[in-house]
């Protein structure tokens, strides 16, 4: 081949290996699990699901007192921001605590069984579950809401309703909040105040001395344990909710954080 005929392939070769660089290497970032992502990109805000029909009923009372504690392991809804507006979840919904801190709209679907007339829906942040019997057995799909709740869209004697129901995303006022309980070889994660999907999927912590990703695992409800040594660390955040959106907090947690505080970070809007 005629040196001029190399050279000009040789050319051709390094541009065409220059364009792929421009092409790939701007446009993807790598993640830890090999995936890659669009860089530019963000993944879109939660949006509400599709009307469904189901049946509620309610539990606890007047002043919403027997919705303290559940199965979500927020303890004191009221201190935490939810207030009387939660229900339980039958089975089906609560998919072994999966959809804790998911939002809903219910409206009463049958003005004619005790729907308050005029009333068009409420919104309610999923706290408990509605033990399995009667209407929460599966594959019943059943909303057991507060008192006060239930209240806004039937009337008491009513007992139970049919409504119709969407998953909607959760508006929170300020941001997500972390809190440890435990000791210093067992740490138990607490997390609330989540907003967009409102429920998580996966947490992972890394603490300021190896600044390595590590997974937790969820205990029960929206507890989540890891066994490390994290006491005397910064501690970074990263949670990720059902739609697949994740949201890190870094070095949320000072050196000197303590066992039972509270710190709270950026939220999903």
């Amino acid at each position: 081949m005629p040196k001029s005929m190399a050279a000009t392939s040789r050319a051709l070769i390094i541009s065409a290996s220059l364009l792929i660089l421009v092409l790939v290497l701007p446009n993807a970032q790598g993640l830890p699990n090999g995936k890659r992502i669009l860089s530019g990109k963000r993944m879109p805000r939660f949006r509400p699901g599709p009307w469904k029909p189901a049946r509620a009923t309610f539990y606890g009372g007047a002043d919403g007192s027997g919705t303290m504690g559940g199965a979500c392991g927020y303890e004191d809804p009221f201190a935490l921001g939810y207030g009387l507006q939660t229900t339980a979840l039958s089975m089906a919904l609560f998919k072994n605590a999966a959809t804790c801190g998911a939002c809903y709209e219910i409206k009463c679907a049958n003005v004619t069984e005790g729907c308050n007339p005029g009333q068009q829906s409420i919104f309610v942040t999923a706290t408990n579950v509605c033990p399995s019997g009667g209407w929460c057995s599966s594959p019943q799909e059943h909303f057991d809401l507060s008192q006060p709740a239930f209240l806004q869209i039937a009337e008491y004697k009513a007992g139970v309703v049919h409504v119709q129901y969407r998953r909607v995303p959760c508006k929170k006022q300020g941001g997500v909040k972390y809190s440890i309980t435990g000791n210093p070889n067992y740490n138990l994660v607490s997390i609330t105040n989540v907003g967009g999907a409102g429920d998580v999927t996966k947490v992972e912590i890394k603490g300021s001395d190896d600044q390595a990703w590590k997974p937790l695992w969820r205990n029960w409800g929206q507890k989540w344990q890891i066994n490390d040594k994290l006491v005397g660390q910064m501690l970074t955040f990263r949670i990720t909710s059902s739609d697949g959106r994740t949201l890190i907090s870094r070095n949320l947690f000072p050196r000197e954080w303590q066992f039972g505080q509270t710190y709270e970070g950026k939220n999903f809007r």
